[in-house]
């Protein structure tokens, strides 16, 4: 019975560090003094969902897409003289370098955030979004996926990709 006497498959995991290693470390920031309206040009600029704030060095928060289309609703046309500073989420969820995927995707959940800083040592280290996770997921899956189709072929992985 050629199954019986392999190794298990262990569970596939990927963590942040490795996320971010394949998107890169970049991260668009503002300062909490610039206006709603800056933050909104710079995020159709960047085409990203959210930007961290900070303030002398240390991250005060993060201002997304959705408080801004929030704030247009309630002061439509007020976008100029309202603050980041005033509009942004100050109880900033975040996450270490070495979390796992299926941790920041549960924290992401269960919070209902889309935007997770990543945060190592106090310094701002990266962003991951709720669509970098869905994308980390998606390439274990095919990757387990190949190491399956090895198996159950008795060929090694690298042997059927294409």
């Amino acid at each position: 019975m050629r199954g019986a006497s392999a190794a298990p498959i262990a569970e596939v995991s990927m963590t942040i560090q490795e996320i971010l290693g394949r998107k890169g470390r970049d991260v668009v920031t503002i300062a909490p003094e610039r206006s709603v309206y800056d933050a909104a040009r710079t995020l159709v600029e960047h085409n990203i969902g959210g930007l961290v704030v900070v303030s002398g060095g240390r991250t005060v928060g993060i201002l997304t897409e959705r408080d801004v289309l929030r704030l247009t609703a309630r002061a439509p046309g007020r976008l100029h003289a309202i603050t980041v500073e005033s509009a942004m989420t100050r109880d900033l969820v975040t996450a270490a370098p070495a979390d796992d995927l299926h941790y920041a995707m549960s924290l992401m959940t269960t919070r209902r955030i889309r935007h997770l800083p990543v945060v190592d040592d106090g310094r701002l280290a990266g962003i991951v979004s709720i669509g970098d996770l869905v994308n980390a997921c998606r390439l274990l899956a095919e990757d387990e996926n190949l190491h399956l189709r090895g198996y159950i072929q008795g060929v090694p992985a690298e042997a059927i990709r294409h």
